[in-house]
């Protein structure tokens, strides 16, 4: 195993890392919309998910794999109508490579934010 950890996405808040290889496998932990210097967007859920891209791209730069490598994501909402507006901003990293996905609504998440996104990818 191998950790994962840049100073471009923001530090984990608990006792976790920013993600972990495995048999060139990226698992990373959920993203939600902090910037690397560990203030919150707190503007629209296009301009919180804008943060969560930002932050899942710095990651996996690091491990060495990129939006085109990822093959499964877990998408985590505090409000599921807001789904629609996600997915235009989603669909921008993911426009001709479609990962597997997954997206829910959860009664809460860190720090109150509307979004969390999480990926598993496959390092080049």
């Amino acid at each position: 195993m191998r950790y994962i950890q840049t100073d471009q996405a923001p530090q984990a808040i608990g006792p976790y890392s920013q993600g972990i290889i495995v048999n060139n496998m990226l698992y990373n932990s959920g993203q939600i919309p902090l910037r690397a210097d560990g203030t919150l967007v707190e503007g629209s859920i296009e301009e919180q998910t804008e943060q969560v891209f930002a932050n899942l791209q710095a990651i996996l730069e690091e491990a060495g794999a990129s939006f085109d490598t990822v093959v499964k994501t877990m998408v985590f909402l505090d409000d599921i109508n807001d789904f629609q507006a996600v997915n235009e901003v989603y669909g921008r990293y993911f426009a001709e490579h479609k990962p597997a996905r997954s997206c829910v609504e959860v009664a809460n998440l860190p720090k109150g934010v509307g979004i969390e996104i999480e990926v598993i990818a496959l390092v080049k």
